[in-house]
């Protein structure tokens, strides 16, 4: 009897030392914290188009990003409209080009997400420009240094009460719109793992 409870207590301890030496120290509270962060980014937000509608047409003032821990966001602030909606459309494209000229404007990334927000860059009242936006260049005042998701931006036009921009991203990513307030938000995944 003593000797088969000394072996399986050698066996119990050589498996305990066996189990000790293939799970690497830290690595279950690093799992925890991942399973955590991507139970937290759970979206379900999808890369199909999505759109808004809108009557109320007033000048966008600004366009801002921000990083954060599950997407990259894209900010349009456009002037006081009360209760009244801001129309868009968003939507993954081939080629992004310029409204009334149809010129191509090269987007670098893996991507090209076409941001369309029913604010005008200038007032429609005395045509004075709002927003700073040049044809073909980078958004004015948006820099994407250490953003995981965006690579780009690209001004493309300010055309008949609409304005247009490309956003640049790693990879076609799930994405969500909403408006808050006088803001259009653009918030792109980091992964279509995290967003369920």
């Amino acid at each position: 009897m003593r000797r088969l409870s000394r072996a399986l207590a050698a066996v119990t301890l050589a498996g305990a030392g066996l189990l000790a030496t293939t799970v690497p120290a830290g690595a279950a509270p690093q799992q925890a914290g991942r399973a955590a962060t991507e139970a937290k980014c759970e979206a379900g937000w999808g890369s199909l188009t999505k759109t808004a509608t809108t009557s109320a047409y007033k000048p966008l003032l600004d366009i801002r990003a921000g990083k954060h821990e599950c997407f990259d966001r894209l900010v349009f602030d456009v002037q006081g409209i009360g209760d009244h909606r801001i129309g868009y459309r968003v939507e993954y494209v081939d080629q992004l080009h310029q409204d009334g000229s149809g010129d191509p404007i090269a987007v670098a990334g893996g991507a090209v997400l076409a941001v369309r927000v029913s604010a005008p860059s200038y007032d429609p009242n005395t045509g004075e420009t709002r927003y700073p936006g040049r044809a073909g260049q980078p958004l004015t005042g948006v820099d994407l240094t250490g953003f995981r998701t965006f690579q780009d931006t690209r001004f493309a036009s300010s055309f008949e009460g609409e304005t247009l921009v490309g956003v640049g991203v790693r990879a076609r990513l799930p994405f969500r719109v909403f408006q808050e307030r006088n803001r259009i938000v653009v918030d792109v995944a980091h992964s279509w793992r995290s967003l369920g």
